[in-house]
């Protein structure tokens, strides 16, 4: 399925975090907190201002990016669980 977020919105692919250990004591996954980092999937095609004026996004289909804890909606699509959010709770992009 093909979808394209409107405006300032973006598709997001949570990254999940590799498991690992602190001082030798495996972490659930039920005590994990979702991941914070992701990959943009798809992006919407700009901010319209008051005046009519689009904003291009400073994000792109592909970029690794870091965003707000409790940023978003999370939609499910084709079994695979995603994030909208707008552009404004993305914190960084990670090069």
């Amino acid at each position: 399925m093909k979808v394209r977020p409107l405006h300032d919105r973006i598709l997001i692919e949570r990254v999940e975090e590799k498991e690992g250990k602190k001082g030798g004591i495996i972490i659930p996954d039920t005590a994990k907190e979702k991941p914070q980092e992701g990959k943009v999937i798809a992006v919407g095609n700009g901010k319209v201002t008051e005046d009519g004026k689009k904003i291009p996004l400073d994000v792109k289909a592909g970029d690794k990016i870091l965003f707000a804890k409790y940023a978003g909606s999370e939609v499910k699509l084709d079994d695979k669980e995603y994030v909208v959010m707008r552009e404004d709770d993305v914190l960084a992009v990670l090069e």
